[in-house]
């Protein structure tokens, strides 16, 4: 038995996942957390044996939750599960050292063979999704994502400044690297280059 924790914001999706996979006796779905952070705090109480999440979903993406897991729970097994097979989301995901991303477009019974391979210690990546996430380099710093995610958000400098805890100065440095590294006209325009690229 598969003891696991699936994390996705959208209710109906996040019901339909777990109702399938408690349906098959083979997972025990633990706890379902519908954002980022409450995942994090399931995970630390019900210690699974696997974490099941979506990329987007408020207070912590998908990849943050699975490179908190990479440091502080490196023996739960993490999985993506999510509609964007965009190379610079896989790449993050590749390097936390998930073990599975699978679409949600994927049929049922084939969700249900990837975790129980999952479990037995091996990965599960699409081929064209892995060969295409080693074509392309994310040029972008951890500090200049955080900044370019917020000011793709509409927040203004005085306010990333605050919820990065930097100041000013660094923050509009921040975000000048990011714009010039992805050629972009501004800030808006290097946040929208970068979230299809999947970098952010």
């Amino acid at each position: 038995m598969i003891r696991i924790l699936i994390a996705e914001d959208q209710a109906l999706v996040r019901g339909a996942i777990s109702a399938l996979l408690s349906l098959s006796g083979e997972v025990d779905v633990v706890a379902e957390a519908e954002n980022g952070k409450q995942a994090i705090a399931l995970i630390n109480e019900h210690q699974p044996d696997m974490v099941l999440t979506d990329i987007e979903m408020p207070e912590m993406t998908g990849i943050e939750v699975v490179e908190h897991m990479a440091e502080h729970h490196p023996n739960i097994q993490s999985v993506i599960m999510t509609t964007f097979s965009r190379a610079g989301y896989i790449k993050r995901a590749i390097n936390a050292g998930v073990k599975g991303f699978i679409l949600k477009e994927a049929p049922s019974d084939y969700l249900l063979q990837a975790l129980k391979s999952i479990q037995q210690g091996k990965k599960v990546i699409d081929p064209e999704l892995a060969i295409s996430a080693l074509d392309d380099n994310d040029p972008l710093t951890d500090k200049e994502r955080k900044a370019l995610r917020l000011a793709g958000d509409g927040l203004k400098t005085s306010d990333i400044a605050a919820k990065l805890f930097l100041s000013e100065g660094t923050v509009r440095n921040y975000l000048s690297e990011a714009i010039a590294k992805l050629n972009a006209a501004n800030r808006i325009d290097a946040a929208r280059i970068a979230q299809q690229k999947g970098w952010l």
